[in-house]
């Protein structure tokens, strides 16, 4: 297989993507970042994390094109430096969270800056603590915070409760937020700009590279926007249906070396 035409960039989701369940980026996956460069492609990254929670990504992979956290909501250059931030509107925000309580999903909330959570102990917190690498601060009430939430992020091992929120952030707040799961049990909520669909626009604009040239590689529905924007997308074999049927083409599950495989055999054409 030859390297498809005209893919100037490729831009990846991290979580269930890049790194294996474990957070690890394997020695393989480097490797296939070090030969797109190789060939002349960008590589860029993604995700519902915040920035500073990609870091170690960043200094592994030396990156040299934007990082897109909060699936979009900031960007920043590699040194840090922040480039834009959108913050969801007071109204949608307080709407989000009290739609959030209805189906009994705890909220948490991302300001540019810090990540607040009403209990330490919680659900997932400790395990976002260890993917991030930095401490929420706990917060009983997130008023104070509400002009300033770049995220919220509603958090259940009910998965379908966490769908079901999805769907109704969603009705309630067409228009004013983007709603979509980063994980099965995460639902993102955003900036309606705030998507990684908008991520490939900016890439392309900053590059001058047409979207058709770009490749995108991802595992979870707010991954789907950006296949729509992308001329050739590779779901990950851990994603769902729903995922895997709007990807050009379909990998291993990311703990097979899936990016590394759909790099290689679809990209690179090895």
């Amino acid at each position: 297989m030859n390297k498809p035409p005209n893919i100037s960039l490729v831009l990846a989701d991290v979580d269930g993507t890049l790194v294996t369940q474990e957070k690890i980026l394997t020695g393989r996956a480097r490797a296939a970042v070090w030969y797109l460069r190789e060939r002349g492609i960008r590589f860029a990254i993604t995700s519902g994390r915040p920035p500073r929670g990609m870091q170690m990504i960043n200094e592994a992979l030396n990156l040299d094109t934007p990082i897109a956290g909060f699936n979009g909501g900031v960007f920043i250059e590699p040194d840090g430096k922040v480039i834009s931030s959108k913050t969801i509107p007071r109204h949608a925000a307080e709407e989000a969270i009290a739609i959030i309580g209805k189906h009994n999903l705890v909220a948490w909330l991302y300001t540019a800056e810090d990540w607040y959570v009403p209990n330490p102990n919680g659900v997932h917190v400790a395990r976002e603590t260890w993917t991030v690498k930095f401490d929420a601060k706990v917060a009983g009430d997130f008023t104070p915070f509400l002009d300033h939430a770049v995220k919220i992020v509603g958090v259940s091992d009910d998965l379908a409760a966490v769908a079901s929120c999805e769907a109704d952030c969603r009705q309630a707040l067409q228009g004013h937020v983007s709603a979509a799961r980063s994980q099965p049990y995460y639902l993102d909520v955003t900036h309606p700009e705030a998507t990684k669909g908008a991520v490939v626009d900016f890439l392309s604009q900053r590059y001058g590279i047409p979207e058709n040239e770009i490749a995108t590689l991802g595992d979870m529905p707010n991954d789907i926007l950006m296949f729509r924007k992308s001329g050739l997308s590779i779901a990950m074999g851990n994603s769902s249906k729903e995922v895997r049927e709007q990807a050009t083409y379909v990998s291993a599950p990311n703990a097979e070396e899936g990016f590394a495989l759909g790099v290689e055999k679809y990209i690179l054409g090895h």
